[in-house]
């Protein structure tokens, strides 16, 4: 598709109403799954299943007044949220759902998207010091060396796929995969006929901690932490501020599970070539939701870590091992 100022107006109305959606609805299957895995009810009231919850509250978010603290940044504290969803809507535009459903194909997409997502921290950071608020400040602190030290082990193992594919297009590193489970990069035993790096399984592994870390999701929620931050970052935050907020947070997670299924899940290649009958933009959106009900399971499931526990999680565990598997890659591909 030709980059027009039509195009993109459209790629971002589209990429708009899709976070929107994700982020109403995905809050729904997270309360619902809660309810489920806690054994108490969860949203069952407004409409069949609670489904009409998520635009009751939308309304609810929209309605109430912006109310800015006294001594706060008044410039920051509002710029923040837009600044938060930003990098997820301008990430959407690159991500193909299949081989020709994409906004805006780009042959540095995958540099692109990470190029946003390092961005997102600084809404955090603006967050946390425009609200004159201590719990907000610590909360901030604790987000951005939470996403420092998880996003160089997540960029070294997307390196690593760089590596294999020789591209930093998303068309061209899905492509390379192939139409069988057996060529993905999780698991690239057959890929051309010659034995591949061993560790790949466990560096999709590594990968999807990295995203849980980098989405301040549970385990990692460390950013929040209501227990002992009362609720983070956005402590002083209602309305549509906490809204945007909350979009973002959930925009991240359907980006982190679309760049993980891109990556490592064969994008919207079928498991087996009998299945390609089946568009291809199905079997991209089904591995992506099957990723996000895995990050809806682990925070119902797991507790919360500690910020020492978090940290030397990456610096200690994470960062030696993606640097190990970036050599070995690299000495498999000058060997063979």
């Amino acid at each position: 598709m030709s980059l027009t100022l039509f195009n993109v107006i459209g790629a971002v109305i589209v990429a708009i109403a899709f976070v929107a959606l994700n982020a109403a609805y995905l809050v729904w299957a997270e309360r619902r799954g809660a309810g489920r895995i806690q054994r108490r009810p969860g949203p069952n009231i407004n409409g069949p299943l609670g489904l009409l919850q998520p635009p009751a509250d939308g309304l609810k978010l929209m309605a109430k007044q912006l109310i800015i603290p006294g001594g706060a940044d008044k410039v920051l504290f509002v710029a923040a949220p837009v600044l938060a969803m930003f990098p997820a809507l301008m990430s959407f535009v690159t991500i193909p759902f299949s081989e020709t459903i994409v906004a805006h194909d780009i042959n540095v997409g995958l540099l692109m998207i990470f190029a946003f997502a390092a961005s997102g921290s600084m809404a955090l950071l603006f967050a946390g010091w425009s609200s004159r608020n201590k719990y907000a400040m610590m909360s901030a602190v604790r987000s951005v060396s939470q996403a420092v030290a998880y996003e160089i082990p997540l960029l070294i193992t997307a390196i690593t796929i760089v590596m294999i594919t020789g591209s930093l297009n998303l068309i061209d590193i899905v492509n390379q995969q192939g139409p069988s489970v057996l060529h993905w990069n999780f698991l690239p035993l057959l890929g051309d006929g010659s034995p591949k790096n061993l560790l790949m399984p466990l560096s999709f592994l590594l990968f999807f901690i990295c995203t849980l870390a980098e989405t301040n999701r549970a385990p990692f929620d460390l950013g929040e932490a209501e227990s002992e931050l009362v609720a983070g970052f956005h402590i002083e935050y209602g309305s549509m501020g906490f809204g945007l907020f909350f979009m973002a947070e959930y925009a991240n997670i359907v980006i982190g599970s679309c760049l993980t299924t891109l990556l490592f899940l064969g994008g919207w290649h079928p498991p087996v070539p009998f299945l390609s009958f089946v568009p291809g933009v199905v079997w991209f959106l089904l591995k992506v939701y099957m990723l996000i009900a895995t990050v809806i399971w682990i925070r119902w499931t797991f507790p919360r870590t500690t910020i020492y526990g978090l940290l030397n999680l990456s610096w200690k565990v994470l960062i030696p091992f993606s640097l190990f598997n970036l050599l070995l890659t690299a000495g498999l591909l000058k060997v063979f």
